[in-house]
């Protein structure tokens, strides 16, 4: 994985297309017990490459009911975006994350794994690419439906305050999903979890 790791730290592969430039932002471990999966990092956590380093960091971990040092302790949490670097920005918000990412990199840190981490999809990019025909015909429905993934998946809106509209008009998503997500990630950090 340390070998992976400065690979993906090196990589331009996308440089022609990043408006700041590249600077991959992961954060990983092959003993990690959670893989978060989702978009891509934005322009904040690009300036300081600290992943979840903003406002939709603060309310995930708000929504896990993590502290930051467990957030950001390897050993447990892996960090694992779409895209690595910072797309740029779009008409409205960031652009979508680069797709040459995912397929290049993640089949590599997912096979570097001791153990079969718990995954979070975040947001739309991540469950259409992992869930494909299994998906629901929208982001809603997706997460609606979570226990259908589980074990191996957890989808989840993303945590940007863009977003926030969503949630107060899914209020099922805080009362339902919220308590079931918290307690999976609770036994998931203090639960030895089988080699792969």
């Amino acid at each position: 994985m340390e070998t992976l790791l400065d690979k993906i730290q090196r990589c331009e592969v996308c440089k022609a297309h990043l408006p700041c430039g590249p600077r991959p932002v992961v954060q990983l471990s092959p003993y990690s017990k959670i893989t978060i999966i989702s978009q891509a990092p934005g322009r904040r956590v690009h300036e300081t490459g600290i992943p979840w380093n903003d406002a939709s960091g603060r309310k995930l971990r708000e929504w896990i009911n993590v502290d930051e040092a467990t957030f950001y302790d390897p050993l447990i949490f892996s960090i694992l975006p779409m895209g690595f670097c910072y797309p740029g920005k779009g008409i409205s918000g960031d652009l979508p994350p680069r797709s040459e990412c995912a397929p290049l990199w993640h089949p590599q840190i997912l096979n570097s794994f001791e153990y079969r981490p718990f995954i979070l999809l975040i947001g739309q990019y991540a469950q259409c690419y992992y869930l494909k025909k299994a998906g629901k015909n929208s982001l809603t429905e997706t997460v609606k439906n979570y226990k259908e993934y589980l074990p191996e998946y957890f989808p989840l809106p993303h945590p940007s305050p863009r977003n926030q509209n969503w949630v107060k008009i899914n209020p099922w998503f805080m009362h339902e999903v919220i308590p079931e997500l918290r307690e999976k990630i609770r036994l998931t950090i203090y639960t030895a979890i089988p080699k792969l």
